[in-house]
């Protein structure tokens, strides 16, 4: 169907709650958004999908994702970012930011042109552009990436990896404080690359100043960074009180203990937090061994760890789930709806998506009581495969 009404649904907005809604798809646009008992008689007679009742958000976008069942960057196979892209898609997914670890920089440039083939090739979520992290990171936070790969600055080096990725790089994250990190900066933002500090052990001020070079987001907020005290506020303090720097928070309640998040929720402007998974590869893998990033991982305690000696390595997140969580934290579903995709939409420069409102993609999620995808639509078009009723 070209055009329908999706109905009965309470419609979440990032302004409102709409119960008892019906959205008119048209040609895979939202064409409008009305009560139930208000539609416009010459809509009325359209064709009707059953909309249970359930939540209806706009499709989640993961700026911040390694892999998924089973799938990711990591795999160097253009074919391994279309499933993961098709996996992701029956999460609810509509768009994401494919993530690269820290690798040496030729390494790097080879992954990317081995995966670069995949971008508009995908029929599931959609690929917005790769997000490198690192590998101009601090070696005194490296989290688990392999120290022998972090880097020093390099602007040639980097413009090389743009070149890889014959320009689909949508962020990179770096660390401001690092000697000549200056015209990195200045050729990403140039480029309309999303620069973030992350892996940083930067002062409050050497934060500030990688600010005014053009660094405007801050990748997995309090995680692998110089934390935040009362005389060296550092760049998590930097983050938390400059209300311009925009911020990804691994919402798993493990990364960031549940309270914080909602402490940054107080204090943070709600249209600068993005929710990310910043998901291993296993994640959603049903059968073992799970590898991530060359090592073999177990689930423990709600992340993944390192085998070898219990490190947490990454998240299992979804987006559905941080959705949930961040509801639970005390996040309005408003809010929640721009946690996990209208801002990421904005700072991704998608201007048709991320929202329930006439004009906008109809990328729409259904989610049911316990908000778990039930029902998923792309473009208008019902995604049916994975999902119960």
């Amino acid at each position: 169907m070209t055009e329908f009404l999706l109905t009965p649904v309470c419609a979440v907005t990032a302004q409102d709650t709409l119960p008892n809604a019906a959205l008119w798809i048209k040609g895979g646009v939202i064409a409008g958004c009305f009560a139930e008992n208000e539609l416009p008689a010459e809509i009325a007679h359209l064709p009707r999908v059953d909309g249970k009742g359930c939540f209806a958000v706009p499709g989640f976008i993961d700026l911040h994702i390694h892999g998924y069942a089973g799938f990711g960057p990591e795999l160097a196979d253009p074919q391994a970012l279309l499933n993961m892209s098709a996996a992701l898609l029956q999460s609810g997914v509509t768009a994401f930011c494919p993530t690269l670890y820290c690798a040496k920089s030729n390494e790097m440039e080879t992954l990317l042109k081995k995966l670069v083939p995949a971008i508009g090739k995908e029929s599931g979520a959609q690929i917005i552009g790769f997000h490198l992290e690192g590998p101009f990171i601090s070696p005194k936070k490296p989290g688990v990436m392999k120290p022998q790969d972090i880097a020093p600055a390099d602007l040639p080096a980097f413009q090389r990896l743009f070149d890889a990725a014959e320009g689909h790089i949508a962020a990179v994250t770096l660390a401001p404080e690092l000697p000549g990190i200056e015209p990195v900066i200045v050729f990403a933002k140039q480029h309309g690359i999303r620069v973030q500090a992350g892996h940083t052990n930067a002062t409050y001020d050497e934060f500030l100043l990688g600010a005014a070079h053009g660094v405007t987001h801050v990748t997995h907020l309090f995680n692998a960074m110089s934390p935040f005290t009362h005389r060296e506020p550092g760049a998590a303090g930097a983050a938390l009180m400059h209300p311009g720097i925009s911020c990804e928070i691994i919402a798993d309640g493990v990364h960031v203990h549940p309270d914080v998040i909602s402490f940054l929720h107080s204090v943070k402007p709600i249209e600068n937090i993005v929710a990310v998974t910043d998901a291993l590869l296993p994640t959603g893998q049903e059968k073992g061994p799970f590898i991530a990033n060359g090592e073999e991982v177990i689930f423990d305690g709600g992340v993944w760890k390192r085998k070898s000696d219990r490190v947490i390595a990454g998240s299992a997140l979804t987006m559905a789930q941080a959705f949930k969580n961040v509801v639970d934290y005390g996040f309005t579903l408003p809010q929640a709806v721009q946690a996990t995709s209208a801002n990421a939409a904005r700072l991704s420069g998608l201007t048709q998506q991320g929202r329930l409102e006439a004009g906008a993609r109809a990328d729409i999620v259904l989610l049911n009581s316990r908000f778990e995808p039930v029902q998923v639509f792309l473009n208008g078009e019902q995604i049916k495969n994975g999902f119960t009723s």
